[in-house]
């Protein structure tokens, strides 16, 4: 597609700008549609959870099933396609393959409403899962073009939002629609605004000059073109910092993806919920969007500060937010009263979500703007391979292998061990992180 010479995407040949390329409200509104992007793709990606037991029912299907339609069903293709349409977005207008993207994965949702058995739930969340691969990298590319270095981290933060804004929507909607109809319509209805929002994308989203921000040095490179994604990928491979990092960041989503798919079945099977999927969905997503939305927006904005004079807080941050939540988990997961849980729930949410900010725009610093995309991409391939596809899928499999020994309550053990095991493990690589970090930042703004 062309774009409009003042959308062209030029590198930066002058020296680093002290003026925004765009007014505020320009960029706020870019910033704004970004999020509520990313609350479509959390809500056609969550939705299943509390649907989940619905058709269990109807397709009496296993928990490691549902592990796998929550896991990789989604995430094998989301996560390696997304690399190579990172690097097709760090050379092309990124705004188009955004656009695209959110009305790929909008009409795959739709079409799960109409699966007859597990093999069509399989590919249409394998199809959701492809659509939604091109949505992240060119979008954080985007946001760190539009903000100045220093506040990055807000940002990114500001568009993980999306993640607990989407999930508290779609277990809402999901949980009503699921109550007053049918799994089948919710699966339709919250598919088919995004096809509307797609086009909203590609017409009034400003595509900023690649690289605005960076010195002249860091934004053009005549080896670029010639870069391939293994390129990028060994170099970030070798930063001691990106791979701790990546991986602290992969464990803290093994263990909130492998919770997220099952908390609605723990409450339905263990807390008399049931049927009254209407009402937990309603208290699910008032927890999403508060104390949740609160903590994604918090690890952003605190780390951008405190870590002024010492950009080791960006590992720090979220390494104490972890591991302060390890000790709530089991009060969560252990309480007998299913309300006064939903109430203790409230904590862990704030804290949940303090990695994604730091996490994201540590990526973004620690590359040249041309490979940030791919940066991104390849990060999310971590987080989604490890986290998304494997934690659900983990966490069914053990409910499988506990429910001869503990029936229903094998739910609730299966939870408990993977969300302590996995969040402790991940403060250790986040704490590594710190140590190299600052020489692998420094090792970049030389290059």
């Amino acid at each position: 597609m062309q774009d409009a010479p003042g959308d062209a995407d030029a590198s930066n040949t002058d020296a680093t700008p002290s003026e925004p390329e765009f007014s505020s409200g320009v960029t706020r509104y870019a910033l704004g549609l970004l999020v509520v992007v990313y609350v479509f793709n959390f809500v056609d990606r969550s939705i299943l959870s509390i649907l989940q037991d619905s058709i269990k029912a109807e397709f009496d299907l296993s928990d490691a099933q549902l592990g796998w339609l929550q896991g990789i069903a989604f995430a094998f293709l989301y996560s390696t396609l997304g690399i190579p349409i990172a690097r097709f977005a760090d050379r092309n207008v990124r705004r188009s393959v955004i656009a695209l993207a959110v009305f790929a994965w909008s009409g795959m949702t739709m079409l799960t409403g109409f699966a007859r058995g597990f093999v069509e739930l399989f590919l249409a969340r394998v199809g959701v899962g492809i659509g939604e691969a091109g949505c992240s990298p060119p979008a954080h590319s985007l946001i760190s073009d539009l903000f100045r270095p220093e506040r990055r981290a807000t940002a990114l933060a500001v568009y993980s939002l999306g993640i607990p804004i989407g999930s508290a929507i779609g277990t809402f909607a999901g949980g009503w629609i699921n109550q007053l109809f049918d799994w089948r319509t919710a699966f339709i209805v919250v598919g088919l605004p995004g096809i509307l929002l797609a086009v909203l994308v590609r017409f009034t989203l400003r595509e900023p000059t690649r690289g605005y921000w960076d010195p002249p040095a860091r934004s053009t490179d005549a080896a670029a073109e010639r870069e391939s994604a293994m390129d990028v990928i060994r170099y970030l491979l070798s930063l001691a910092s990106f791979r701790h990092l990546a991986f602290a960041g992969s464990l803290h989503a093994f263990y909130g993806y492998g919770a997220g798919a099952f908390i609605p079945s723990f409450f339905r099977r263990l807390h008399d919920f049931g049927d009254q999927t209407g009402e937990l969905g309603t208290w699910l997503a008032a927890i999403g969007i508060t104390t949740g939305a609160l903590g994604t927006f918090m690890g952003g904005w605190l780390s951008d500060r405190i870590a002024r004079n010492d950009a080791r807080w960006y590992a720090w941050l979220p390494a104490v937010a972890t591991a302060i939540g390890v000790p709530f988990a089991f009060l969560f997961y252990l309480w007998p009263d299913g309300r006064e849980a939903l109430a203790i729930y409230a904590l862990p949410a704030v804290l949940g979500g303090m990695y994604l900010g730091p996490t994201f725009a540590m990526t973004q610093a620690l590359v040249p703007p041309r490979m940030r995309a791919v940066a991104s991409a390849v990060l999310l391939f971590m987080l989604n391979m490890i986290g998304l596809g494997l934690g659900p899928l983990c966490v069914g499999m053990v409910s499988d292998w506990l429910e001869p020994s503990y029936g229903i309550e094998s739910i609730r053990w299966a939870l408990l061990s993977v969300v302590v095991i996995c969040a402790t493990w991940s403060v250790l690589h986040y704490l590594l992180a710190a140590r190299t970090l600052r020489a692998d930042l420094a090792r970049q703004h030389e290059g």
